[in-house]
C-alpha cells in the first residue's frame, strides 16, 4: 500500500464512502467495502472517523457544504440588490448553485453526489443527517419565500418547498438518462435547466 499524507488519506476514505454510500445505502454498505476501495486499514478510519456512523455525518457533511455556502451567497447577493426579491429570483438562487456544483463539470462524481443526496431524502438512516447539513439553508430560503409570499401559511409554503427540492433532486439523479432535463454539463445547457425549473418551480410556489 502506497504511503498517503493525513489530508489525503481522509480524502481516499470520503471519496470511496461517498460513491459507496451513494450506490449501495448506509445500511448495504460495509467498513470493508469502504477499506478496500479507499486502499486504507481499518485503523485509518477509526482514526480520522471513530465509527462509520460518524462517517456518513463526514461524507455528507462534505457533500453538502459548498452547496449551502453558494447557496446563501447567491441569495445574499440577491437580497442586497433588492430587498424584497421575486420568488423566481430565491429560487434562481436556490437552484442553481447545486446544478452548477454537483453536475456541471463534475463528470461522475457529480452524479454520485447527486444520488448521495437523493439518498438524503429516501433512506431512513442518513435523511436526518442529510436535513442536519442543508438546514441553515433550507431556513433561510423558507423564511425568503415567507417574505415573498406573505399570503400563504408556513406549513402550506414548507410542503412546496419540499416538493421544489425534490424536483431537483430528481432532476440532478437523471442527468444521465436519455430524456433528461440536463443533456450536457456545458454552461449553456445549465444556464437553460435553471431557467426552466425556476420557471415551473415559482408556478407552483405561488398556486
Amino acid at each position: 500500500m502506497v504511503s498517503a499524507s493525513f489530508g489525503d488519506t481522509q480524502t481516499q476514505i470520503l471519496d470511496a464512502a461517498e460513491q459507496l454510500f451513494a450506490e449501495q445505502g448506509f445500511g448495504a454498505t460495509s467498513l470493508r467495502s469502504i477499506i478496500r476501495a479507499a486502499d486504507v486499514n481499518l485503523a485509518a478510519i477509526h482514526y480520522h472517523f471513530g465509527s462509520k456512523e460518524k462517517l456518513i455525518v463526514a461524507t455528507i457533511e462534505r457533500m453538502a457544504q459548498p452547496i449551502v455556502q453558494a447557496e446563501l451567497k447567491q441569495l445574499a447577493a440577491v437580497q442586497a440588490e433588492h430587498p424584497q426579491p421575486t420568488v423566481e429570483a430565491i429560487l434562481h438562487a436556490m437552484l442553481a448553485p447545486a446544478l452548477e456544483i454537483v453536475y456541471h463539470g463534475q463528470g461522475d462524481r457529480g452524479l454520485t453526489q447527486a444520488r448521495l443526496m437523493g439518498r438524503c431524502r429516501t433512506e431512513p438512516t442518513i435523511e436526518p443527517i442529510g436535513a442536519q447539513a442543508f438546514a441553515k439553508s433550507s431556513q433561510t430560503f423558507l423564511t425568503a419565500l415567507q417574505q415573498a409570499l406573505p399570503d400563504q401559511s408556513t406549513s402550506e409554503l414548507t410542503w412546496k418547498f419540499d416538493l421544489v427540492i425534490a424536483m431537483l433532486i430528481r432532476v440532478l439523479c437523471a442527468a444521465d438518462q436519455p430524456n433528461a432535463i440536463l443533456q450536457d454539463n456545458s454552461p449553456a445547457e445549465t444556464a437553460a435547466a435553471i431557467e426552466r425549473l425556476v420557471h415551473f418551480a415559482a408556478a407552483g410556489m405561488k398556486s
